[in-house]
C-alpha cells in the first residue's frame, strides 16, 4: 500500500473516536480527527466529574450480558479490548485504576482530565491531527465534506471512521444530526431514545417539596421477572439513579406499549417479610412514621409509601404494612427528555453494517461508539463498548486494506 492511500479520517474526537485514531496511528497510518467541538471528548471530561466510571471488573460473562440484545453483535469487540485490557491500556498511560467497592472501575486520580491528556499526548507522538470546529456535512462525489472557520474543505481518505455519538448531551456536541444524511447513504436507522434516564412520576405536591433530591438507598427493584438491586434517587419530576437506568430499557418499552409502567420497589430487601412485620409490630402506640423509622426506613422511603397505587393510608396493621413496604408500586408515566438522558438507545441498525464494522452500502466507511443501534446501564459499561467499537472500526480498515 502506498502513502496515499494510507490516509484516514475519524469524524468525532469522543473515546471512540479517538480509540479509532490510537489503533490506525499506531499501524502506521496518517491519521486526522474532525471534532465539530472547540475541545476534544467534552461529554468524557463530564463524566469524569462523577469519578470517571471506566469499566466494571465483574466476571466477563456478566459483563457481555449487561448489552442485552446487542450482546451477539458487541461480544466480539468487546473480547479483543476486554475490562481487563482497558485498565491495562490506562496504566500504559501512567493512569492506574482501581476496583471500588460495587465492582466498577475508576482511576486512582477520580478525574478523566489526567488520563485524557495524556491519552492526547500518545496521539500527538504518533502523528495524529486533530481538527477542531470542523463540523461534516456529508459527502459529495466521493469525498467527505466539512465546514470549519475558514470555510468549506473536502478530504478524499482511502477510509473514514464515524464515532459521532447518538444525541444525548447535545450541547457537548452529540446532537443526533447524522441520522438523515446515513439514512439517504442507504443505511437503516433505529429511532433513537433516551437511555440511562429518569422517569416521570405523578408525586403529591408535599412529598415532591419535602423529598425531591433524597436519594433511596438499599433498594430492590422488580419490573416483571427482571429484579434489580441498588440505589435511586427522587427527583421533582419523578425517579432517577442507577438502580432506574438499568431496568430502563424495559420500563420505557411499557411506557411506548402501554402509556405506562409499573416500578415495584421492596424498601427493605435485607429483611425477609417475618422479620419486618416483627418490627413494625412492636410500640404499636408509636405512629406510622416512627414505626417505619425504627425498622430502618428513610424519611423519604417511608413517604414514598403513600405515593405508590395503593394509596396514602398505610394500613396499621404489622404485616400488610411490611408487605407493603416490601412491593410499593409506583405508576411511572414518561420517560425524561433526551437532554437529561445519559446515553442514546437506537442508531445505525446492525443489520446495516458488515462485521468489519464498514456499512454495508459503503464498505470504506465504517462506524463506532454510540452511533450503533445498542445501549447499556451505567457502570463502565458505556465507555468499554465505546472504545472497544473504535478499536474494531480501525481493525476493520487495517484488515480490508491489508
Amino acid at each position: 500500500m502506498n502513502a496515499a492511500t494510507r490516509y484516514a479520517i475519524v469524524v468525532g474526537a469522543g473515546p471512540a473516536g479517538l480509540a479509532a485514531a490510537e489503533v490506525l496511528a499506531e499501524a502506521g497510518w496518517r491519521v486526522a480527527v474532525h471534532e465539530r467541538m472547540p475541545n476534544p471528548a467534552r461529554k468524557f471530561l463530564l463524566a469524569g466529574r462523577g469519578g470517571l466510571n471506566l469499566t466494571h471488573a465483574e466476571p466477563l460473562e456478566t459483563f457481555l450480558d449487561r448489552y442485552g440484545a446487542a450482546r451477539a453483535r458487541l461480544e466480539p469487540a468487546i473480547l479483543a479490548f476486554t475490562p481487563s485490557d482497558l485498565r491495562a491500556w490506562a496504566a500504559g498511560l501512567g493512569i492506574e485504576t482501581f476496583i471500588g467497592s460495587s465492582g466498577r472501575v475508576f482511576p486512582a486520580q477520580m478525574k478523566a482530565s489526567p488520563l485524557l491528556r495524556a491519552w492526547l499526548a500518545r496521539l500527538n507522538a504518533l502523528g495524529v491531527t486533530l481538527v477542531s470546529r470542523s463540523r461534516w456535512t456529508g459527502w459529495h462525489a466521493g469525498a467527505v465534506m466539512f465546514e470549519a472557520p475558514d470555510g468549506a474543505r473536502s478530504e478524499l481518505p482511502a477510509a473514514t471512521i464515524f464515532a459521532l455519538g447518538g444525541a444525548s448531551w447535545p450541547r457537548l456536541g452529540s446532537d443526533g444530526s447524522w441520522t438523515e444524511a446515513f439514512r439517504a447513504r442507504g443505511a437503516e436507522i433505529t429511532p433513537l431514545r433516551p437511555a440511562n434516564s429518569g422517569f416521570t412520576v405523578t408525586w403529591s405536591a408535599l412529598f415532591r417539596e419535602r423529598f425531591a433530591g433524597e436519594p433511596l438507598k438499599r433498594i430492590s427493584l422488580r419490573v416483571g421477572e427482571q429484579v434489580v438491586r441498588g440505589e435511586a434517587m427522587i427527583a421533582a419530576y419523578g425517579v432517577e439513579g442507577g438502580a432506574i437506568y438499568a431496568l430502563g430499557a424495559r420500563l420505557r418499552d411499557a411506557i411506548t406499549t402501554h402509556g405506562e409502567a409499573l416500578l415495584e420497589i421492596d424498601l427493605a430487601p435485607d429483611q425477609p417479610l417475618d422479620i419486618l412485620a416483627a418490627r413494625l409490630g412492636r410500640n404499636r402506640k408509636d405512629s406510622s412514621a416512627n414505626r417505619l423509622r425504627k425498622a430502618g426506613l428513610s424519611p423519604a422511603a417511608a413517604g414514598l409509601l403513600r405515593e405508590g397505587v395503593e394509596g396514602s393510608a398505610l394500613p396499621a396493621d404489622a404485616e400488610q404494612l411490611a408487605r407493603r413496604t416490601k412491593a410499593v408500586r409506583l405508576r411511572l408515566t414518561g420517560v425524561s427528555g433526551m437532554d437529561r438522558a445519559i446515553s442514546t438507545a437506537g442508531g445505525i441498525a446492525w443489520n446495516s453494517l458488515r462485521p468489519d464494522h464498514a456499512l454495508a452500502c459503503d464498505p470504506n466507511t465504517f462506524i463506532a461508539g454510540e452511533m450503533l443501534d445498542w445501549e447499556a446501564p451505567t457502570g463502565g459499561y458505556l465507555l468499554q463498548a465505546c472504545m472497544a467499537t473504535g478499536r474494531a472500526a480501525a481493525r476493520g480498515v487495517l484488515a480490508r486494506f491489508g
